[in-house]
């Protein structure tokens, strides 16, 4: 599959890469230029089963996929043609160890312009799709699940600070992230009314802590 995206891509421009979830935070190679982007027919959905990065076989976490329909605004990094080859190892290494992303070409709008930028989508015939989870189901996940890479909430939570310093707003995400920082606050609430403890013990705000740490 690397062969093929290589063979499309060609080796004689820049490559352009669109990000749509840690990359925007955690891009792992070198590139030139970064512009926002937006591309119509894909949304971002934190419908992918992630079970070595944020979480294990047994218990998975999430991680972002993107999923036909909608549309979705992102970032599209510019990495010079000397450096396509290398950056494309990376990111093989990264996003497809097990084969899990169907790696597309997608016209991203730009300010300066539409590029065409490789981005990695998830079918949803694919196992690694989660199909449709319930609330419960969300605050589940991001009380338990933690990987090699930390946890799914801490994911969900770094993900969704970036889109906002770029000013993309995800209503869905910004949801999902306020749920698991009430059920936070909750947990902590209820340790504070332990017998014992007195007021002065109690943890500073924890739900804004939660949505505005680094």
């Amino acid at each position: 599959m690397l062969d093929r995206v290589i063979e499309e891509w060609g080796g004689h421009e820049d490559l352009w890469v669109f990000g749509y979830g840690s990359l925007i935070w955690r891009p792992e190679f070198d590139h030139t230029e970064r512009r926002p982007a937006r591309v119509h027919g894909w949304h971002r959905a934190l419908k992918m089963w992630s079970r070595v990065n944020r979480g294990t076989p047994q218990n998975p976490g999430l991680v972002f996929g993107l999923l036909s329909g909608g549309s979705v605004q992102g970032m599209v990094f510019r990495i010079p043609a000397a450096d396509g080859l290398e950056a494309l190892g990376r990111l093989w290494l990264r996003e497809m160890p097990t084969g899990v992303y169907d790696p597309r070409w997608l016209d991203c709008i730009t300010p300066g312009g539409t590029v065409r930028a490789l981005a990695f989508t998830l079918s949803r015939r694919s196992p690694n799709f989660t199909g449709e989870l319930s609330e419960a189901r969300y605050r589940e996940i991001f009380a338990s699940a933690t990987g090699r890479f930390g946890t799914s909430i801490d994911y969900a939570r770094q993900t969704l600070l970036e889109l906002q310093r770029h000013a993309i707003h995800d209503a869905a995400l910004a949801r999902l992230v306020r749920l698991a920082a009430a059920d936070l606050a909750a947990a902590a609430d209820s340790d504070t009314a332990a017998p014992g403890l007195s007021p002065s013990d109690a943890p500073p705000d924890t739900c804004q802590n939660f949505l505005e740490k680094p």
